[in-house]
C-alpha cells in the first residue's frame, strides 16, 4: 500500500462519524465528507441514506434509488434519523459553531453565511463538524455568534448530539467530564503540541493519545479508485 495521505485519513476520520449509524440521512457539507459518507456506506455502514442534496435517495455513485419529498426530509431531521456534518467559522469548547458573522453581532467585521439551518440541525439531530485549517481563529475560547448549539446551550434537548470534530490535525468529541472538547486522536505526523499551538482554549487530553487509524487496503483502493480518482480530495488537505 502506498504512502497514506493526510486527506485520506481525513477521509477515514469522517466516515468513522456514521460507523454502525443504520438508516439514517447523512447530510455532508464539504468534499471530504461527501468522500467519507460514501465510502462509509460502501464499508461498514451499508444501510446509509445518500441524498443528491434535493429530492432524491442515491447510491454512492450517484444512482437514483429512491424520493425523499420535503414533508419525509423534515421528519428525519427533527426526528434525530439524520447526521449532519457541517463547517464552523468558529467553534469553541463547548461544541458551539458560529457560521454567520465574525465580532459583535450589531456591527460585525465580518458577515458570513447566516445561521441558516445551523441551531435545528444541533437541536434536532446529531451534528458533527469538519474543518478543515485548524487555527486559532477556528477554534475559539467563545464564538461570537451561537448558530450551532454546543452542550452549555443544549439542555432538554432531546436529540442534540456532537459526536465528532475532524481537522486537518486530528478528531475531537466531548466524551469528558463537563462535556468539553477533548483530543481523540491525532492524524499521523500532527503533535500534540501543534494541536495546542493551533487552539486557543485548554482541550480534554487523555493520558494516552491515539493515531487516527489508517484506511484498510480496499477502503484506500475505493477512496482512489472509485470515489475520488480525481483526488479532489487534497484541495481541501494538501498534505
Amino acid at each position: 500500500m502506498t504512502e497514506v495521505t493526510r486527506a485520506e485519513y481525513c477521509v477515514i476520520a469522517c466516515a468513522e462519524a456514521w460507523r454502525d449509524a443504520g438508516e439514517v440521512l447523512a447530510s455532508p457539507m464539504g468534499l471530504i465528507p461527501s468522500v467519507g459518507a460514501r465510502l462509509a456506506r460502501l464499508t461498514f455502514s451499508p444501510d446509509l441514506l445518500l441524498t443528491d442534496g434535493e429530492a432524491l435517495l442515491v447510491t454512492p455513485d450517484g444512482t437514483v434509488e429512491g424520493w425523499l419529498p420535503y414533508r419525509q426530509h423534515l421528519a428525519l431531521v427533527t426526528g434525530g434519523r439524520r447526521h449532519v456534518m457541517m463547517g464552523a467559522s468558529q467553534i469553541d469548547r463547548y461544541g458551539n459553531q458560529n457560521i454567520s458573522c465574525i465580532g459583535d453581532w450589531e456591527r460585525p467585521k465580518r458577515q458570513l453565511l447566516g445561521v441558516r439551518g445551523a441551531p435545528v440541525n444541533t437541536l434536532n439531530n446529531p451534528t458533527s463538524y469538519w474543518i478543515p485549517r485548524h487555527s486559532r481563529r477556528v477554534f475559539v475560547e467563545k464564538v461570537d455568534m451561537v448558530c450551532g448549539v454546543g452542550h452549555d446551550h443544549a439542555a432538554g434537548a432531546r436529540y442534540h448530539r456532537i459526536p465528532r470534530v475532524v481537522s486537518d490535525l486530528g478528531v475531537f468529541d466531548f466524551d469528558s467530564p463537563d462535556r468539553s472538547m477533548r483530543l481523540a486522536s491525532l492524524h499521523p505526523g500532527v503533535t500534540l503540541e501543534q494541536v495546542r499551538e493551533a487552539t486557543s482554549f485548554a482541550l480534554a487530553v487523555p493520558d494516552e493519545v491515539p493515531r487516527t487509524r489508517p484506511p484498510t487496503a480496499e477502503e484506500l483502493r475505493l477512496i482512489r479508485e472509485v470515489l475520488d480518482p480525481g483526488n479532489t480530495r487534497a484541495r481541501e488537505v494538501g498534505a
